[in-house]
């Protein structure tokens, strides 16, 4: 299966863990399409099976400045394409901020809803004030996004 991913990362955090999802997908024998830079076009031209989105939390509960022309486009032009596909988000922040935490994942969550992508697993929150090691805290809830993918 084709797996597509993107992120929006302010200090690399998010980058890191979907760089780490990227070799465990592909030790479990998925392709995967990953550009941090990456734009809706590149995003279609890999046509996913399956997408999944990694996003920090910056300000009152925002996206980070790297995945808004992203996170516009896709809201902009709803591809078909992306329509009906299974997907999953993990959202990064920082629980010390209540009001806000994990907000960049929300919007993202928002947005697979909005697009038509089947979150075949519910959104992952990592919290920074419990862990130090996102990129492993993530490994349960892609071995069960995987599972799912198989069904």
């Amino acid at each position: 299966m084709k797996v597509a991913l993107f992120s929006g990362s302010v200090y690399g955090a998010a980058e890191d863990v979907a760089r780490h999802v990227v070799q465990l997908l592909e030790a479990a024998g998925h392709q995967c399409y990953y550009n941090p830079r990456g734009d809706l076009a590149a995003l279609l031209a890999s046509q996913p099976d399956a997408l999944i989105g990694i996003t920090s939390t910056t300000g009152m509960g925002e996206l980070p400045d790297n995945l808004l022309p992203l996170y516009s486009e896709l809201r902009d032009q709803l591809p078909a394409p992306l329509r009906g596909l299974p997907g999953g988000v993990i959202g990064l922040g920082d629980s010390s901020y209540s009001d806000s935490f994990c907000g960049g994942g929300e919007l993202l969550a928002e947005l697979f809803d909005e697009l038509g992508i089947r979150q075949t697993t519910p959104m992952l929150r990592l919290d920074a004030s419990e862990s130090v090691t996102p990129e492993t805290d993530a490994e349960p809830w892609l071995a069960e996004f995987m599972q799912r993918l198989e069904q």
